[in-house]
């Protein structure tokens, strides 16, 4: 038997090996809720593969050539392969270039399989660090029956055999790897993922949609209790997870050693849809839990069996492990998912948790303040309280951080700013009410939804051109989440406002803004969930201030660890997230770390010992006004 009938043959057993995986894999996700899917995507998965995700794969550019090589090489040869010999068409012109893609891909996996030499803690082990070893025989294979069929050199039927065998263990890698789990799982599931995306807005002019989804909030629709919750699609994309560990090194509870590993969730959900355990995981486990002692299948419960309920309660919702992920898996839109049905289902928050939603409740703020309270520092400021159906041009919202003494500094100098400005503004008074940002964070949709409504029935009563905030949990809120609720407001950051003010020159600083060397934190609910990293940087250039980058800063900044409501919850790790960001700060030689959110302020002004001065960039903009 020739070489070229042993190629059709396994390429033939390949396609049928193919399609029993996919059929295997897909009644998986079939045990999924039912989705409102758009199946035209499908069509936008090359654009999306090579255009889309252009820029996150593009980060390590070495990975990425070598992925280029390597997926290229494969897909250019699997087609060839079934054209020449699949489809019997045998022409030289293909063989030729089956040798080049057979190289271009034996390239690819050879630079792979050197990097894995001294691979980065983060990569997962196990099959993975078999994989470019089987791509490379698959490529190496290809090549070779594509050299041999252009020379037209005959083979002995032994020689011809080894090489088809090589070529079979290749084509066994990709062609088994959906239906046995394997580590190829990710090229299929991966590309279905692209095209049938539970959020296809990152695809379009809304690509850095953050917003979460609206619960019904019926019996049917209370968060995700078991796997089999889970929408379809959403199944569908953790098996797209290619175990790069991209989250697990941008996770701030992973770093500061609490029980979460953005990875490790993923692959955990991957095992409850299959019914098994996590004993073959080969990366990195939870901080403090041991691999081997998760388990669920999809009709289980997945707190404590299959995941633990503080992994859940240690997530900040930062968004860094979206942000870095290649496949563009929602972590933290599952997370949240999970937490819903533990708040609404079971009823039970860790810690500060359960006292901050019914304080909520009660109360209609986080800390069980009255509401009258709320403006109390600005009382010799002279700023009006828009009463219902009064007008003005900017509405103030100043939101929890109010009732700290601490951060009434920051809304001073807020305050003092807009009125150095000329603005006309106003205040909500005791009428401005939480946002609902924590409710949600933490779970309680039914609490979100009743004060997200509460407050745009405040809003919608009152006429302003403007909402302006300092806080980004608010601005996002409001600019992001309310419209799927029906509020659709003129949403600005405090520091997009200073910077516009600095732009057309009606802020004009008088002295320099700091003469210390200042670096600056990007809140994670302002530079990753709302985009906007430009704007605080323009207004400290503005007022004459250098900024000093920290290692992480703009859309890959560093958490604080003040988000998710992970000061409520407060699950214990080895070290404190804030502790681990002033260290990045110390780094820079600053003397100030500029903030632009009262999270931020009171977490990064809360790390005890020597550090940098914490101001907000209001203060610093109020500083070289000579107005504070």
């Amino acid at each position: 038997m020739t070489l070229p009938f042993l190629v059709s043959v396994v390429f033939w057993l390949a396609v049928l090996s193919l399609a029993w995986g996919m059929a295997r894999r897909a009644l998986i996700w079939k045990t999924g809720r039912a989705a409102a899917v758009d199946f035209g995507g499908l069509l936008q998965i090359p654009k999306r593969y090579f255009v889309d995700l252009h820029d996150v794969v593009a980060r390590e550019p070495f990975v990425a050539r070598a992925h280029v090589g390597v997926a290229g090489g494969a897909i250019l040869a699997l087609a060839l392969v079934a054209l020449n010999y699949g489809l019997g068409l045998y022409l030289r012109v293909l063989d030729a270039a089956l040798l080049l893609a057979g190289l271009m891909m034996l390239a690819g996996a050879s630079a792979m399989a050197w990097r894995r030499r001294n691979a980065p803690a983060r990569l997962s082990k196990g099959p993975w660090s078999r994989l470019p070893y089987s791509l490379a025989l698959f490529a190496a294979a290809a090549a070779f029956a594509g050299a041999v069929a252009f020379t037209g050199t005959a083979l002995a039927p032994w020689l011809a055999a080894v090489v088809a065998l090589a070529f079979a263990a290749g084509a066994a890698e990709l062609a088994l790897g959906i239906g046995l789990a394997g580590p190829m799982k990710h090229a299929v599931a991966g590309l279905l993922h692209l095209g049938l995306h539970p959020r296809p807005e990152r695809f379009g002019d809304k690509r850095f949609a953050t917003a979460l989804k609206p619960l019904r909030l019926t019996a049917e629709d209370m968060g995700v209790g078991k796997p089999a919750d889970f929408a379809w699609n959403k199944l569908l994309s953790f098996d797209a997870c290619v175990q790069c560990g991209k989250c697990e090194a941008a996770c701030p509870a992973f770093a500061a050693g609490q029980p979460l590993n953005p990875k490790k969730l993923i692959q955990d959900l991957v095992v409850g849809m299959s019914g098994k355990s996590d004993a073959h995981y080969a990366g990195s486990p939870y901080p403090g839990q041991k691999v081997g002692e998760h388990a669920g299948a999809p009709q289980l419960p997945i707190v404590n069996g299959l995941i633990n309920s503080d992994t859940l309660w240690s997530c900040t919702t930062c968004r860094a492990c979206v942000q870095e992920c290649p496949m563009l898996i929602e972590h933290v839109d599952a997370i949240v998912d999970m937490r819903r049905h533990m708040t609404l289902v079971g009823g039970v928050v860790p810690n500060k948790g359960g006292e901050a939603l019914e304080q909520l409740r009660s109360t209609d703020t986080v800390g069980g303040f009255p509401l009258a309270a709320r403006h109390h520092w600005a009382a010799d400021l002279n700023v009006p309280v828009l009463e219902t159906g009064a007008e003005t041009d900017w509405l103030v919202l100043v939101g929890e951080g109010a009732f700290d003494m601490r951060y009434q500094r920051t809304l001073r100098a807020f305050i003092k700013t807009l009125q150095k400005a000329g603005l006309k503004i106003a205040m909500l008074g005791a009428a401005e009410t939480d946002c609902g940002d924590l409710a949600r964070r933490l779970g309680d949709e039914a609490g979100f939804q009743r004060l997200a409504g509460q407050l745009m029935d405040t809003l919608k009563a009152r006429k302003f051109a403007h909402i302006v905030t300092p806080d980004p949990h608010i601005f996002h809120s409001l600019k992001n989440e309310y419209p799927a609720l029906g509020g659709n407001f003129d949403v600005w950051h405090h520091t997009q406002l200073m910077a516009d003010l600095l732009a057309k020159a009606k802020l004009k600083p008088t002295r320099a803004g700091s003469l210390e060397t200042v670096t600056y934190h990007d809140p994670c609910y302002l530079g990753r969930y709302g985009r906007e990293v430009d704007a605080p940087r323009a207004v400290l250039k503005g007022i004459g201030i250098k900024v000093v980058e920290m290692d992480r800063s703009r859309e890959r900044g560093r958490c604080c660890g003040g988000g998710g409501g992970a000061p409520f919850t407060d699950i214990p790790g080895s070290t404190r997230i804030p502790d681990i960001r002033i260290g990045d700060a110390k780094a820079t030689g600053a003397g100030i770390v500029a903030v632009a959110c009262p999270n931020c302020t009171a977490m990064l002004e809360g790390v005890v010992g020597p550090r940098p001065e914490v101001l907000d960039v209001a203060e610093l903009m109020a500083h070289a006004l000579e107005l504070a």
